[in-house]
């Protein structure tokens, strides 16, 4: 059972990634997350109001089934395959955060000093959320996808706009952790 408790190898990982990939591949597929809330939108209605969700969300609805096995599979494993020990985070990236007035989870999945209920009450707190929730909103459409759209499907379909997005993300990933981070927390 411990094999199942434990952090698997990127090997296995990146076999099985690539095996649903082949498999989507194969029935004329692709996965990405992002584009599921347009569908959801459209199945709403918002094709009365912007002609962007104007759309057969009907041929799209299978992707719905990727974003429920990934909150499904994720509550599965929190609750019932996990040992205890919650998320294990370097040493040095606990004092990179300590720096910045980030304390460490203690086993949760997200630091409270920028998710706790009382941090989103704040104006700065509501604030990043808010500017970071449109941030991504925007730049998901603007690079046509999102992060796993692209590193996983685009590049494994050799698609160039992928590797250009891939590569934006992690310049835009590193600037973020080395220079705006720190102002936005100092």
């Amino acid at each position: 059972m411990e094999f199942i408790y434990g952090t698997w190898h990127w090997s296995i990982s990146g076999f099985l990634i690539g095996v649903i990939l082949l498999i989507l591949t194969y029935f004329g597929k692709t996965f990405g997350m992002s584009s599921n809330l347009r569908t959801l939108c459209s199945m709403a209605g918002a094709g009365k109001f912007s002609d962007f969700f104007k759309m057969d969300w009907r041929e799209q609805k299978w992707s719905l089934a990727v974003v429920l096995g990934a909150l499904v599979g994720g509550f599965i494993a929190y609750q019932f395959l996990s040992n205890g020990s919650g998320v294990q985070i370097h040493p040095n990236t606990i004092a990179s955060l300590q720096t910045l007035g980030i304390d460490a989870p203690e086993g949760k999945l997200l630091p409270d000093a920028l998710y706790s209920i009382e941090t989103m009450q704040t104006p700065k707190g509501f604030a990043i959320l808010l500017i970071g929730g449109l941030l991504i909103g925007f730049g998901t459409r603007y690079a046509g996808g999102c992060t796993s759209g692209h590193a996983i499907a685009g590049l494994s379909n050799l698609q160039l706009p992928s590797l250009v997005a891939v590569i934006g993300f992690f310049i835009g990933g590193l600037l973020m952790a080395h220079f705006l981070l720190p102002i936005i927390f100092n």
